[in-house]
């Protein structure tokens, strides 16, 4: 991107919005919205602080500021002599129990489900000793194809013992956004990352003609309390997944 003329005025039109949010968290969010909107994409360049800062006519510590948080939400990749870059991969994080949507939001990316299976199912010694029940303990098995910008980059199974999910039409987009409407808060989680090759379902789920790495990730959740909320497999693409353990 080399006219930033769009972009400039979007942040402008936020700027003079008259509410108590600080400077730099509008320029920040702006940057996140023209994100989502495709007026910025993954490999565009920001413009330098110096720029910003005169185009937006603002100080450079502010933009300085707008542009670290971004960093820190991974949203922009920084390098000293090159730059600020649009990261054009999802970096992940294994740390918090934030979710996938919320994790995608918060990067400027646009979130999507398309739903495959909402089903009670019986628990499988896998699924039985992960979630610390009995074999055959009734779990929704909740598994769905996840998007983001429109685009297809994961497969995931969750298994969340039946008694904590009263309508599993209730659950739209995140799994997670359901829990917090049932007072339920997911503390902490625990994972495992391994490699494997791709399925023909995974490749043709996710419309895919070329064998891709796939990452496996599979994370329980706990819940405030210490008991075990959920137990998922997440299948995603190895070529546009970056997972981070800590921050």
């Amino acid at each position: 991107m080399n006219d930033y003329n769009s972009l400039i005025l979007l942040i402008k039109a936020r700027i003079a919005q008259k509410d108590k949010s600080p400077l730099y968290v509008k320029v920040s969010e702006t940057i996140k919205q023209a994100i989502q909107q495709k007026m910025l994409v993954g490999g565009d360049f920001l413009p330098t602080e110096r720029e910003l800062s005169e185009m937006l006519s603002i100080s450079r510590i502010t933009v300085r500021k707008a542009l670290d948080v971004l960093d820190k939400d991974r949203v922009v990749v920084r390098s000293r002599g090159c730059g600020t870059m649009v990261s054009d991969t999802l970096e992940y994080s294994l740390k918090e129990p934030k979710g996938f949507s919320q994790q995608v939001v918060l990067k400027g990316k646009r979130p999507d489900t398309l739903w495959i299976k909402k089903e009670i199912v019986a628990s499988n010694a896998d699924v039985a000793e992960q979630l610390n029940i009995s074999v055959n303990d009734e779990v929704f098995l909740l598994k769905r194809i996840r998007y983001v910008d429109d685009q297809p980059v994961s497969i995931e199974e969750s298994y969340v013992p039946a008694h904590l999910i009263a309508d599993a039409d209730d659950i739209q987009v995140s799994l997670y956004e359901y829990f917090r409407s049932q007072n339920i808060i997911l503390t902490r989680t625990k994972s495992r990352v391994s490699a494997q090759m791709p399925t023909d379902e995974f490749l043709d789920h996710l419309g895919l003609k070329s064998t891709v790495p796939v990452l496996v990730i599979k994370q329980v959740a706990f819940d405030i309390t210490g008991q075990l909320m959920e137990y998922s497999v997440n299948y995603c693409r190895g070529d546009m997944y970056v997972f981070v353990a800590e921050d």
